[in-house]
C-alpha cells in the first residue's frame, strides 16, 4: 500500500519536511524555501479572535426528536410530526473567562443549539439559567466589561463586579441563581438549558403565541460546591470538555427533554410580570411546562477548532413558524451575534461546514467577500428581481407581525403589576432549603466582602434586603463577619 504524499498548499509534493533549505551545509536559510515560509506563515495565522464572551466552549452533534404534538402552536416543519428527527449541533460554554479558562468555575453556561432543519438552520441561543443580569442590551458592553479582566490589574476585580451590580438592581434575581447551588455545574451533561428569552410561535392559522424553552437534563442535576469547583479547576481545567468527550465516546449519550411554556399573545399585555423581561420568569403555575421532544448528543466533532471554535450561532436565524418577541435583550442579540461572527470569521462564515444548512440549501444573492466559496457566475445573476430564474421571495412571513404603538425614543420597559427588581429573587430564595440558603449567603459574602468601598457594599446589601428581609440580614451579617476577620 503506497504512502500518502505530503504536499504544499498548492498541491506540490514536499521532498523534505525535516530540513530547511540553506546556502550550503550550515549556511543561512534561503528565502526561496517556499515550504518553510508557507508553514511558518500559516502557523502565525492559526488563531482567530476569540469570542469576547462565551470564549471557552465544548460541543457535540446529535438529533432532536419530536415526542409530542405542538402543531396547534407552531407550523415549524421540524416540529410537525411525532417521531421526526432533526440533526443538531450544541455548543456549551462559560461566559466571562478567556479561551484558556477553566470549566469548573462559578459562571453562567451558554447553551447554543443549531437545528439543521429542512427549512433552513434554526439557532436557539440560551444559557443554563432562565434569567439574566440585565434587561436592556445597551447595558451589555458595560456589564461584560465589569466582569472581565480589569485593564490595569489584568484580572477580575470584586470592586468592578459588585459595583456594576450595585447600579443594576434588576441583576438580583440572576445573582441569586448564580451564587446558589447550581452556579457551578458538575458537568455540561448535568445541567438544564433554557432559551431564556421569550420567542414567538405562529400556527398554520396565523395565531401567535409567546414561548419559553426549557431543556431538562435526563442525567439529573449535579453541581459542585465552591471548594469542589476550585479543586477540580486546579486539577483539570478541561474537566467539562473531558467529561462530554469521553461520555459520548463510551456511548453514554447525554440527553435532555424539551418543554415549553406557551402564552397566548393576547395574555402578554395584562400579565403581572413583563413577559419580555429577561430578568423575570413565568411561574409554572401560570403557564405549565408542555413536553415537545428529546435532544440527544451522540457524536463528537472531529476537529474542535473547525467545528466548535468556528461554530456561529445567531438568534436571528429563524424558520417559518418561529420568530422574535419584543424582548429587548433578544432584539439586541439579533444584531450583535451575527455581527460578532462576521468580525471573527468573515462574511462567509455561513459557508463553513458546521454553519452551513444540511437539510436545506442556501440560495441567495450574497456574493464574494473574504474566503467566498460559492462559485456563482456565467448566467447566475447577482441581483433580484431578475429574468433568469433566480431565487425569488415567497411573500410569506416566518412569524406573525408584532403590534407597535406610541412614539420613538428611549423608553423604560412598560411596568406590569408585579414588575419590581426584587420580588422574583425573593421568591427564589424562599424556595431554598436552609442548607441551600446558607451556601448562597456564604458564596455572596465571599465576593462582596472583598469590595473596597463601603457604599458599594451597602447598595448591594439593600438589594438583598429588598428581595427578602431574612436574605438581606444574613448576607449583611456574613459580610460583616468576613470584613472583621
Amino acid at each position: 500500500m503506497s504512502k500518502r504524499v505530503l504536499t504544499t498548499e498548492s498541491g506540490a509534493p514536499v521532498a523534505d519536511n525535516q530540513n530547511s533549505a540553506t546556502a550550503g551545509v550550515g549556511g543561512p536559510i534561503l528565502l526561496q524555501d517556499q515550504h518553510l515560509l508557507e508553514k511558518l506563515a500559516r502557523f502565525n495565522r492559526e488563531r482567530i479572535p476569540e469570542r469576547v464572551v462565551h470564549a471557552r466552549g465544548s460541543g457535540a452533534y446529535g438529533y432532536f426528536e419530536v415526542t409530542d404534538d405542538v402543531t396547534g402552536f407552531t407550523h415549524a416543519d421540524f416540529l410537525s410530526e411525532l417521531g421526526k428527527r432533526t440533526e443538531v449541533f450544541l455548543r456549551f460554554s462559560t461566559v466571562a473567562d478567556n479561551l484558556g479558562g477553566a470549566d469548573a468555575v462559578r459562571d453562567p453556561r451558554g447553551f447554543a443549539l443549531k437545528f439543521y432543519t429542512e427549512e433552513g438552520n434554526y439557532d436557539l441561543v440560551g444559557n443554563n439559567t432562565p434569567v439574566f443580569f440585565i434587561k436592556d442590551p445597551i447595558k451589555f458592553p458595560d456589564f461584560i466589561h465589569s466582569q472581565k479582566r480589569d485593564p490595569f490589574t489584568g484580572k477580575q476585580e470584586a470592586d468592578n463586579v459588585w459595583d456594576f451590580w450595585a447600579h443594576a438592581p434588576e441583576a438580583t434575581h440572576q445573582i441569586t441563581w448564580l451564587m446558589g447551588d447550581r452556579g457551578i455545574p458538575a458537568s455540561y451533561r448535568h445541567m438544564n438549558g433554557y432559551g431564556s428569552h421569550t420567542y414567538q410561535w405562529t400556527n398554520a392559522k396565523g395565531e401567535a403565541f409567546f414561548v419559553k424553552y426549557h431543556f431538562k437534563t435526563n442525567q439529573g442535576i449535579r453541581s459542585l460546591s465552591a471548594d469542589q469547583g476550585a479543586e477540580l479547576a486546579g486539577k483539570d481545567p478541561n474537566s467539562h470538555q473531558t467529561d462530554l468527550l469521553q461520555a459520548i465516546e463510551r456511548g453514554v449519550n447525554p440527553s435532555w427533554t424539551l418543554h415549553v411554556q406557551i402564552m397566548p399573545a393576547a395574555d402578554a399585555a395584562e400579565y403581572r410580570f413583563n413577559p419580555f423581561d429577561l430578568t423575570k420568569v413565568w411561574p409554572h403555575k401560570d403557564y405549565p411546562l408542555q413536553r415537545v421532544g428529546r435532544l440527544v448528543l451522540d457524536r463528537n466533532p472531529d476537529n474542535v477548532f473547525a467545528e466548535v471554535e468556528q461554530a456561529a450561532f445567531s438568534p436571528n436565524n429563524f424558520v417559518p413558524g418561529i420568530g422574535p418577541s419584543p424582548d429587548k435583550m433578544l432584539q439586541g442579540r439579533l444584531f450583535a451575534y451575527a455581527d460578532a461572527h462576521r468580525y471573527r470569521l468573515g462574511v462567509n462564515h455561513t459557508q463553513l461546514a458546521v454553519n452551513a444548512p444540511k437539510a436545506a440549501k442556501a440560495d441567495n444573492y450574497g456574493r464574494d467577500g473574504l474566503m467566498a466559496s460559492n462559485a456563482y457566475g456565467r448566467d447566475r445573476k447577482n441581483y433580484e428581481p431578475n429574468s433568469y430564474d433566480g431565487p425569488a421571495e415567497t411573500g410569506q412571513a416566518l412569524s406573525a407581525p408584532l403590534a407597535v404603538n406610541g412614539f420613538t425614543g428611549t423608553h423604560e420597559a412598560p411596568a406590569h403589576t408585579k414588575d419590581d427588581d426584587f420580588f422574583q429573587a425573593g421568591e427564589l430564595y424562599r424556595l431554598m432549603s436552609e442548607d441551600e440558603k446558607s451556601r448562597l449567603v456564604a458564596n455572596i459574602a465571599g465576593g462582596l466582602s472583598q469590595v473596597s468601598r463601603d457604599d458599594v457594599i451597602e447598595k448591594n446589601l439593600a438589594h438583598f434586603h429588598a428581595a427578602d428581609a431574612d436574605y438581606g440580614k444574613r448576607v449583611e451579617e456574613a459580610v460583616r463577619a468576613l470584613r472583621e476577620d
